[in-house]
């Protein structure tokens, strides 16, 4: 579900996509982010915060899961395959070699349908609330958004998917019924707002996606970024050709009575492999992308998230369309003047560097500049990555930094993102 172009952290362009929001550990070695105990499949993982047992649901897949071994664990409401047999390294390296099967079901899917007929309204309407051109988004395409808050945060970041009758958004799992109750209160006039509730949503991804899912649909002919509707034995899917793993794949919004028989299907294709959360967050790290909560929150300002180009030009100071949405007056002006500070990509030159630790000027400093909002072992990327933010002074390519791990000072080095090049189909 991302739109992320190459940046270098000197220039404006970057990326984000509505993502997992992981939690995290200090660990050094290579994993998930977040604390898995025990070796039995299919069991729960403690030690994860969560809103308590009874409120957990489980994801539409839930049962494939589990006889396909997962070892599953809490996380944002909902019980989550973390990983299977093969492992989140094996999981990971398969995804970039061949192709990833991933249950994505806990984020929010959500339609906007203008009462008026016209979807020109309903791309108006939700003007208010994003800084991107939506009115000019054709039918059949998507596009990456930010919904802001009055102080230019972000309050979440998200997708829109253009159908012709209808806008389709996809936001975080944390954040969905906080935006439906956004969008409620400030669409309503114009548009109806439908949660979808039963439809499970599915991604595919890596090299050979494109191979696995023509088996059941005609979808070669799409590029990046491009939406349709078309039937799976007789379901109606959305599907785009999007993702959150750098890779080429497609995410495909299913009816939930027929999630498990497409997913069957996929997995029937010799290439295809499940793929759990711990992966997903790897894979997503080495292709520069955010996660929200993390890398992104309603303290950060899409400026200072490198992700300006995210905001058309029409909607700049100047043009057509300028401002009009929430926080307009801080981040139009951070586009013109520049922010105080900036997310960067981090190569830490011994060990992995974790979300949370400060970063220093030097190795003797006492007064942090910055910190890492992410960071494991990549394997693709052949060592550590992290990303993080830093005062802009210190933002450019090659500025040499200290993370504090446990007491000690490690290098990181300022660098370009993504760590891994992306394989999009344009």
């Amino acid at each position: 579900m991302n739109a992320s172009p190459t940046f270098s952290t000197a220039d404006a362009p970057g990326a984000a996509a509505p993502s997992v929001e992981t939690p995290r550990t200090t660990s050094d070695s290579f994993g998930p982010s977040f604390p898995v105990a025990g070796d039995a499949p299919g069991t729960a993982a403690p030690g994860v915060e969560t809103p308590g047992a009874d409120a957990l649901r489980p994801l539409r897949l839930h049962d494939l899961h589990l006889a396909h071994g997962a070892r599953m664990a809490p996380f944002a409401g909902f019980v989550m395959p973390i990983h299977y047999a093969l492992g989140i390294l094996g999981e990971h390296k398969h995804t970039r070699a061949a192709a990833g099967l991933f249950d994505v079901s806990h984020m929010g899917q959500i339609l906007l349908r203008p009462r008026s007929g016209d979807i020109a309204d309903a791309a108006r309407a939700l003007e208010t609330l994003v800084p991107v051109d939506v009115l000019s988004l054709p039918a059949g395409r998507q596009r990456y958004a930010l919904f802001t808050t009055e102080s230019g945060g972000i309050r979440d970041d998200l997708m829109i998917a253009n159908f012709g009758s209808f806008l389709c958004l996809i936001v975080n799992a944390a954040c969905t019924m906080g935006d439906l109750a956004h969008m409620q209160e400030h669409l309503s006039a114009t548009c109806t707002i439908e949660l979808l509730s039963d439809r499970a949503l599915l991604a595919i991804q890596g090299p050979d996606a494109c191979a696995a899912l023509s088996g059941l649909v005609p979808v070669a002919a799409m590029r990046f970024m491009d939406a349709g509707i078309f039937s799976i034995d007789g379901a109606e899917c959305f599907i785009t050709r999007s993702g959150y793993t750098g890779e080429d794949g497609f995410e495909i919004s299913v009816p939930a009575a027929m999630a498990r028989t497409v997913a069957e299907r996929l997995l029937t294709h010799s290439s295809v492999q499940l793929i759990g959360l711990g992966a997903r967050d790897s894979l997503r790290l080495e292709a520069g992308l955010c996660l929200y909560g993390h890398d992104l929150s309603a303290d950060t300002t899409p400026v200072e998230a490198a992700l300006a180009w995210a905001i058309q030009p029409v909607r700049r100071t100047g043009s057509a369309r300028a401002g009009g949405f929430p926080g307009a007056d801080v981040i139009l002006a951070q586009l013109t003047q520049g922010a105080s500070r900036r997310r960067v990509g981090l190569r830490p030159e011994l060990r992995p560097v974790r979300e949370g630790a400060t970063l220093f000027a030097d190795s003797a400093s006492h007064v942090g500049i910055g910190q890492v909002t992410s960071g494991t072992y990549a394997p693709s990327a052949h060592g550590p990555v992290a990303m993080g933010y830093v005062p802009r002074s210190m933002a450019q390519t090659g500025t040499r930094l200290f993370a504090d791990v446990r007491g000690q000072r490690t290098p990181v080095t300022v660098c370009d993102m993504p760590f891994v090049p992306h394989r999009y189909q344009r």
